[in-house]
C-alpha cells in the first residue's frame, strides 16, 4: 500500500500553514512506513489519485491551500506526467499545486513545462538548492522560468556541512530575491533555526520545528 504523508509549510511572519509537502510512503508487511527505493514503483496516474483523495480529506479545495508534489528525473522524462499533472490541477481547483523538481531538469525542459504548466496555474520550484547537483552554476538558467526555490538544511547537516549553512543559505535567500523567486527554507528544527530564518528576513519554513511528515487519518 501507498500513500501520501504531508509536512505543513509555515509562513511564519502570518502565522499559519498555507501548504503542504507530500511524501510518498509505501507500507512494508510489518506495518512500518518506508520512503519507496523508487518512486516509479507506483505509476504517476496512480500517485495523482491518491494526491486527490488527500486534498479532499485536508479541505484544501476549501482553503485554497498549496500541495507541493516532488518529481524526480524519472517521472518528470514520463511521457504522460504532463498531461497527468494538468489533469489533477483541474480536479484540485481551487487549491494551488507546486511541482518540485528534485534534480535540474535541462533548459529545453523547464521551458517546455513552465509553458503549459503556467497555463493551468501550476507552480514550478527546485529543490535541494545549494546541494547535489542543484549548484548555482547548474540552475542558474533556468531560475527565469521557475516560481520558487527550497534550500534543505538537513541536507548540509546529513553531511557534515553544518558550519556552512549560514553563509550558503544567505547567499540563495539573496538569489531568491534577485529573480523575484519565492523562498522556502527547509530543516527548521528548532527556535535557534527560527530565529537565524527571521533574522535573513525568511518566511516561509518547513520542518520538524513545524511537525514531521504524518498520515491522514482516513
Amino acid at each position: 500500500m501507498y500513500r501520501f504523508f504531508v509536512q505543513p509549510q509555515v509562513d511564519q511572519r502570518q502565522k499559519n500553514v498555507f501548504g503542504y509537502e507530500l511524501l510518498l510512503r509505501k507500507e512494508t508487511d510489518g506495518g512500518q512506513w518506508v520512503v519507496p527505493e523508487r518512486f516509479t514503483e507506483l505509476p504517476l496516474v496512480k500517485q495523482a489519485q491518491l494526491l486527490e483523495e488527500l486534498a479532499q480529506q485536508l479541505s484544501t479545495k476549501a482553503t485554497n491551500q498549496v500541495l507541493a508534489l516532488n518529481l524526480n528525473r524519472e517521472q518528470a522524462e514520463d511521457p504522460s506526467m504532463l498531461g497527468t499533472i494538468i489533469y489533477l490541477k483541474k480536479r484540485l481547483n481551487p487549491a494551488a499545486l507546486t511541482i518540485e523538481f528534485t534534480e535540474n531538469p535541462t533548459l529545453a525542459e523547464i521551458q517546455k513545462y513552465s509553458l503549459f504548466f503556467h497555463q493551468y496555474g501550476i507552480q514550478l520550484s527546485i529543490d535541494d538548492v545549494g546541494t547535489g547537483s542543484n549548484t548555482f552554476n547548474n540552475i542558474h538558467h533556468l531560475l527565469p522560468f521557475v516560481d520558487q526555490i527550497k534550500f534543505a538544511m538537513q541536507n548540509f547537516r546529513m553531511h557534515g556541512r553544518a558550519d556552512q549553512i549560514p553563509a550558503s543559505l544567505n547567499f540563495w535567500h539573496q538569489i531568491a530575491r534577485q529573480y523575484c523567486l519565492d523562498f522556502i527554507l527547509e530543516g527548521v528544527e528548532d527556535e535557534s533555526d527560527q530565529l537565524m530564518a527571521e533574522q535573513l528576513g525568511i518566511e516561509r519554513h518547513q520542518g520538524y520545528f513545524y511537525g514531521k511528515p504524518r498520515l491522514i487519518a482516513q
